[in-house]
């Protein structure tokens, strides 16, 4: 394995490479395809070499394109047209990767949808993505039968005449749905069917669509989480996503053909399509999960030796430390982590400084509607950054902070929301013009309603959501400074706040902490500490002790905690 050379001939001392060839604009120039042509132009160049690498099954280039043009083909058998919205709705695995491609391939767009949505969430997904085609799979995995669950969010599927050409009030547009596996479910269209359809489709009628294809036509719709409304699908053009997974891999973290990149997250989140599109791009191998399992995690990067790693959330982060596998472990092959350590406890990032003492750690901010990331380290940097810093903007992208109520831009240092613009950014939220008039403005600024601040050297911090500082008895309280002081606890594992109605100040914080194992403190200790640190009135007036939390893909979901808390007290929630 190669290690890559800092191609720059300065390094300053706050980390930014003043002539690093990547990113000097002079050098820099852009190279941009469509997400169906990145695998084409790969398998061109590596072949036989492994594409992807799951832990019961490898694919190489050739198998991976030979298998999404043969579904492309069976898409197309089915009157899929370009630009028309195809649905993948299964967990993580190498199938999945085969039906992304192949929606691309045909000149459709991937709608990438959460294996965890319940029936009313898909009924709701389902038609507001106009999709004419869904792919799933009849594999029961952590007790989810998706072919139950469609059933119960399709009401009428069950006596349609022709499996070809549903007809579903709640879902007009919706033609067909496939489903991959051993099973024939009736008015599905089953595996065996799909691929003899496919058999007798021209490829040719694959490539006239791929080849009409534009750059800046929506490559992937994908759905944000919701808080307590229904979630947005943002729509990322093939630009958006294929540069900004190119501006990381190859420009920022300087990975090349020879490495293999290991991400856990699952395949329709942003953080996980993104380096493997990256990775894929440059020639490398995709290592991934079908769930997320601690074990299973360490074992893969230690057995296929994985250079890079993207698991920059805290709950992962932390899954992987408590396991007792994490100090036998051999991480040594890792040369780049993508970790984020900047926003997490500070207890986390300082282990992980321990056991992984030559792996350079790289900070990010991003989010769905940037296509992934907004700024991320550098590799050669000072890498004490990598835990105080969440990196510099990617070249190309715009950064300012400003004043939410005044709409003016703050000195360094000073905290305001996050405004970002540049070829990176979403084209709206799909079917809601409102929304979308909202995030974006006319000036083509998206306002990400992050808090955030720029040091004097350009470098982004972030110090939470608007929608998570609290307004108690008029003075405004950000939770992530209350959960900071919670983890300073050495028993704390991790702790989230949220604000709850209260009668005499409208808003008081509380606080749901998981305690590390084997570690225990009341909750008066905890009050305690913060009386100690903080003002009283941001001193947390509830503190619950919990084990799991809910998670969307990746993040906690206050609102849910919130909720929780506001029925387990009783209190009465205005409507408006």
């Amino acid at each position: 394995m190669t290690t890559p050379t800092v191609l720059a001939t300065t390094i300053d001392a706050a980390g930014r490479a003043e002539t690093y060839s990547g990113e000097d604009p002079r050098r820099f120039r852009i190279n941009v395809t469509t997400i169906g042509d990145l695998l084409l132009s790969a398998a061109d160049r590596c072949g036989d070499k492994p594409a992807v690498i799951f832990p019961d099954e490898t694919v190489s280039y050739n198998q991976l394109a030979e298998r999404a043009l043969r579904s492309a083909r069976g898409l197309k058998a089915l009157g899929v047209g370009n630009r028309e919205h195809v649905g993948i709705l299964m967990n993580s695995c190498i199938r999945l990767v085969e039906m992304f491609f192949a929606v691309s391939l045909c000149g459709a767009v991937p709608v990438m949808v959460n294996p965890r949505y319940r029936p009313s969430e898909l009924s709701y997904l389902i038609e507001n993505a106009d999709l004419v085609t869904l792919i799933t799979t009849d594999e029961i995995d952590e007790q989810v039968n998706f072919v139950e669950r469609l059933a119960s969010a399709l009401p009428g599927l069950e006596s349609q005449d022709d499996p070809r050409a549903l007809s579903i009030p709640s879902a007009p547009r919706l033609r067909n749905i496939v489903v991959t596996g051993s099973s024939s479910p009736a008015n599905f269209i089953n595996h065996s069917e799909f691929y003899r359809l496919a058999d007798a489709t021209d490829e040719v009628a694959v490539h006239r669509a791929r080849v009409a294809t534009r750059v800046r036509d929506t490559g992937l719709i994908l759905y944000t989480s919701g808080t307590t409304a229904n979630p947005k699908g943002c729509l990322i053009s093939h630009e958006a996503i294929v540069r900004n997974a190119m501006a990381t891999v190859r420009h920022r973290y300087l990975l090349t053909a020879d490495d293999l990149v290991f991400s856990a997250l699952p395949l329709y989140h942003i953080a996980a399509l993104k380096p493997m599109l990256g990775i894929l791009e440059a020639g490398g191998t995709f290592v991934a999960q079908g769930h997320f399992e601690p074990g299973e995690c360490l074992g893969m990067m230690e057995e296929y030796k994985v250079t890079a790693v993207f698991l920059p959330f805290v709950t992962f982060l932390q899954a992987l430390l408590y396991h007792p596998d994490f100090a036998t472990t051999d991480l040594s092959r890792v040369r780049i982590m993508n970790s984020c350590f900047a926003a997490q406890p500070k207890s986390v990032g300082e282990a992980y400084r321990k056991a992984m003492p030559t792996t350079m750690q790289m900070g990010t901010f991003g989010m769905t509607e940037a296509s992934g990331f907004v700024a991320t380290g550098v590799w050669g940097m000072d890498e004490e950054l990598g835990y105080t810093r969440l990196g510099l903007p990617l070249l190309g992208v715009e950064v300012r902070i400003v004043d939410a109520r005044t709409g003016q831009d703050v000195p360094a240092g000073v905290h305001g929301e996050v405004l970002v613009r540049g070829f990176n950014l979403f084209d709206g939220y799909y079917r809601d013009p409102l929304k979308t008039a909202e995030a974006l403005d006319a000036d083509g600024w998206f306002h990400s309603g992050d808090i955030g601040s720029l040091d004097d050297n350009g470098h982004i911090m972030f110090h939470g959501r608007l929608k998570d500082m609290l307004k108690v008895g008029g003075e405004n309280v950000a939770a992530a400074e209350i959960e900071e002081v919670l983890t300073r606890h050495p028993a704390v594992k991790l702790a989230q706040v949220v604000g709850i109605p209260d009668a005499k100040y409208a808003e008081v914080p509380a606080a749901f902490v998981e305690l590390a194992p084997g570690q225990s403190a009341s909750e008066q200790e905890l009050i305690d500490l913060c009386k100690r640190e903080i003002a009283s009135f941001k001193v947390p007036r509830h503190i619950r002790f919990i084990t799991e939390w809910p998670m969307s893909a990746s993040k906690i979901q206050r609102f849910k905690l919130r909720n929780e808390l506001i029925e387990e007290l009783g209190i009465e929630v205005e409507t408006r």
